[in-house]
């Protein structure tokens, strides 16, 4: 990596391997990597499953800066570890796996195993329950998809979003409390844990 491009901002980086220029994505690995990969190894402890989760965030960040869904917002290093740490509950969620204490005589359990803060682990819930509902959107009929995402994501009132679709308010709200049964419907059918 040249000394021109480790100078680029993440927002410049991004925009030129959008626009062909593969040296740039290396140069945002190597500028996050350390943090991205120290985070992940400090949570799961074991370095093959690092690798793996590590690798995954990587792959996700490239299908996504590639895909028409990237949002550039100059906070890439958050949404960077923000998919880390959902790779990493998914991992502990699969295994139901808690960190292996060493079984030595000087060995202290709670030196070894961190107990979950209840803010964090209601945090973690919460964003589990949002990466949840979000599947689960995604698989509303179109006009009830559009709804919630304008009222929820978009903040819209039932007036806009009415006169954004071009139907009545009553038919919005109807679309919206029938988006609701059917994310309900959905999150049963596939086993989806969700608080709604």
């Amino acid at each position: 990596m040249d000394v021109a491009t480790s100078q680029l901002t993440d927002h410049e980086l991004i925009r030129r391997y959008r626009e062909g220029d593969c040296s740039c994505f290396e140069a945002l690995l190597e500028r996050h990597k350390s943090k991205v990969y120290g985070y992940i190894f400090s949570v799961v402890k074991d370095k093959d499953v690092a690798d793996d989760i590590f690798q995954d965030t990587f792959y996700k960040v490239i299908l996504t800066i590639n895909s028409d869904s990237y949002k550039d917002e100059n906070k890439l290093i958050h949404w960077i570890m923000r998919i880390a740490h959902n790779l990493i509950v998914d991992y502990f969620r699969k295994g139901s796996k808690m960190p292996i204490v060493p079984n030595r005589p000087e060995s202290d359990v709670l030196e070894n195993v961190k107990l979950a803060d209840d803010n964090a682990e209601r945090a973690i819930m919460r964003q589990q329950t949002s990466t949840n509902i979000r599947k689960l959107v995604r698989m509303l009929p179109p006009e009830q998809r559009r709804v919630v995402i304008m009222r929820h994501y978009g903040r819209c009132d039932f007036k806009d979003i009415a006169a954004r679709t071009g139907v009545s308010i009553n038919t919005a709200l109807g679309r919206m409390r029938y988006a609701i049964i059917n994310l309900r419907r959905l999150a049963k059918e596939n086993n989806i844990y969700i608080e709604l």
